[in-house]
């Protein structure tokens, strides 16, 4: 398995980082984060060291989104999730701040006051008809 020496989330998966371990099987490792924005925020990681969504086979993504599937159906009888934010930022622009993919599940909760700092915006930031021939190009 393909490990980061510097990496506290490989070193979690290797017991030498504490950890609440909410799920795990022989590819994917679920804990709470450390700095819950909600009550249940979990982490799903690859137990193999992967960068971001970039660096992530297929295989492992799928992997990864079962069991996410999995906690998420069962956090709403366990903890009374009523709905739910997945999230993974990958790069810096994106604010990745551990360097190894990680989906956060986050519970969310009727008037629970949280928001993501998602805002909509009024408009089109370029030519969308463009912007979707770009999309659209190369793409099988």
């Amino acid at each position: 398995m393909v490990t980061a020496p510097d990496c506290v989330f490989c070193r979690i998966v290797a017991g030498n980082a504490p950890a609440r371990r909410v799920y795990e099987n022989e590819s994917v490792l679920a804990f709470l984060d450390i700095n819950p924005i909600s009550v249940g925020h979990t982490l799903v990681i690859p137990k193999p060291h992967f960068v971001n969504v970039y660096d992530l086979p297929d295989e492992q993504f799928a992997r990864i989104v079962a069991v996410t599937r999995k906690l998420v159906l069962h956090y709403r009888t366990a903890i009374g999730a009523q709905s739910v934010n997945l999230l993974h930022s990958a790069g810096r622009p994106a604010r990745q701040d551990v360097f190894h993919f990680h989906l956060h599940i986050i519970p969310r909760y009727e008037n629970d006051g949280l928001h993501l700092g998602y805002r909509p915006r009024a408009g089109n930031l370029e030519d969308p008809d463009a912007v979707l021939a770009r999309l659209r190009q190369g793409l099988t």
